[in-house]
């Protein structure tokens, strides 16, 4: 008789003994999984992982720096859990994992107080990370970024610092919070009250983006809230371990949306949707905050999710079409939309909507770029090598515009297209939504 093994691990349960052993029989994940693509080695493959899991759960195995590196190697895009026949809850194995490692400090001193100051303190605070920002901007456009650049000094201190000062983003003059009145009326007649995220990066460097959002759910009938005092979801901090931090940001972000009258809360960032409809889940030991968290996790809808439901109406042709011949344009998925929201029709019915474009399918648009958070920073070369199999599929088809719905890819993505020299537009969802319904 096959025993069950551990029936959880910190919180998250294990997969019994007899479904481990129909994964090493099936393997669907492994097509889909981007590292284990990489190394062909099994330990790199999600059932790989679930089984290192395992024997650090029923005590076989400690946190070893091998288990250390392989649960960080994951980029927990869960790719894995839409193949996954049996439904394994993969990416919840894997971020308990993560959690474990943090509060044992398993991760080397230099990790640890990186995640701790970035992701724990800075995003944990708006206004830290808007000073951040503001010496960034100003490192931006003063010059001195491109005089760095061009010198090569950063290659003599680090050649991954020299590599990774490309994937910084760039900060805008005006930041979304700052600009929007905190309830903005619907143009024409009202038909919902829906909230917004201004969130963390998309305020202070895609803030374009959140105010582009704002003016496409009035311009279909909404009042749009943005509560005073947000600040980040709590999304990055999780996905990298720190559980306490993420939950005390998620915490935040409830006390900022508690009140408020809303239909929807409409989110523009995959990554910070995903998160928030678990808020449910996150807080469902929390006697205190349980049910608002439950009520605020099903109230999120990514604005697609909105837009698909409640009706896009469309007038003209994004920018970038030439005589004679339709805009081509491709889609990718981010990984937080598809494989954990399940949200990949809804983007391309409302694209196919837009005169004059020709949609045209993306090779494999649902492997991850390589982005995955701040994957690409801490394992810039791993992250490379992942984004040339998207730049490939790219190449294939010579898009004019790509268009997805997540900041981390947009990123990621014209960042290798930089590399490569190609003149292809990308453009966040939301952006291009609203360029097709401006008169």
């Amino acid at each position: 008789m096959t025993s069950s093994g551990p029936k959880a691990f910190a919180g998250v349960d294990i997969p019994s003994d007899d479904i481990i052993t129909n994964c090493m029989h099936c393997g669907l994940c492994l097509p889909t999984c981007p590292t284990f693509q990489l190394t062909g080695l099994e330990k790199s493959s999600p059932r790989g992982r679930i089984q290192l899991i395992k024997a650090v759960a029923e005590g076989k195995l400690g946190l070893t720096e091998g288990f250390v590196e392989e649960m960080n190697f994951c980029l927990d895009c869960q790719a894995c859990e839409t193949a996954c026949p049996a439904g394994v809850r993969y990416g919840s194995l894997v971020e308990a994992a993560r959690a474990q490692i943090f509060i044992q400090g398993a991760e080397s001193w230099t990790s640890r107080r990186l995640k701790r100051f970035l992701l724990g303190w800075v995003f944990a605070d708006q206004s830290r990370l808007k000073i951040l920002a503001i010496l960034l901007r100003w490192y931006q456009r003063s010059g001195l970024a491109w005089f760095v650049q061009k010198s090569g000094f950063l290659n003599l201190i680090s050649r991954r610092l020299a590599a990774t000062q490309g994937l910084a983003p760039q900060i805008r003059l005006e930041f979304s919070s700052e600009t929007l009145a905190e309830v903005l009326p619907a143009y024409g007649e009202r038909r919902f009250r829906v909230g917004m995220l201004t969130g963390c990066i998309m305020d202070v460097a895609y803030s374009d983006v959140n105010l582009a959002t704002v003016e496409l759910l009035r311009q279909h009938g909404c009042d749009v809230v943005t509560p005073r005092g947000q600040a980040c979801c709590g999304s990055l901090t999780a996905h990298n371990g720190d559980m306490d931090a993420a939950r005390a940001m998620a915490k935040n972000l409830l006390d900022a949306f508690s009140g408020q009258q809303v239909d929807h809360i409409v989110l523009n960032s995959a990554g910070c949707g995903a998160f928030m409809k678990e808020y449910g889940h996150l807080f469902a030991e929390d006697p205190q905050r349980k049910e608002n968290a439950a009520a605020l996790s099903a109230k999120c809808l990514d604005l697609t999710q909105f837009l698909a439901r409640h009706g896009y109406r469309p007038t003209t042709t994004p920018k970038g079409a030439s005589h004679g011949r339709a805009l081509r344009v491709t889609y990718h998925d981010a990984c937080h939309l598809a494989h954990t929201q399940r949200v990949t029709v809804e983007p391309r019915t409302l694209l196919a909507m837009i005169p004059g474009i020709e949609f045209v399918e993306l090779p494999e648009a649902s492997w991850c770029c390589g982005s995955a958070g701040i994957y690409n920073v801490v394992r810039y070369d791993d992250a490379h090598h992942i984004l040339e199999r998207k730049l490939n599929n790219i190449m294939s088809i010579k898009p004019d515009v790509i268009v997805t719905g997540n900041p981390g890819c947009m990123l990621q993505i014209e960042h290798g297209l930089r590399q490569e020299g190609l003149n292809i537009r990308i453009v966040h969802t939301a952006a291009f939504l609203h360029e097709a319904c401006q008169i």
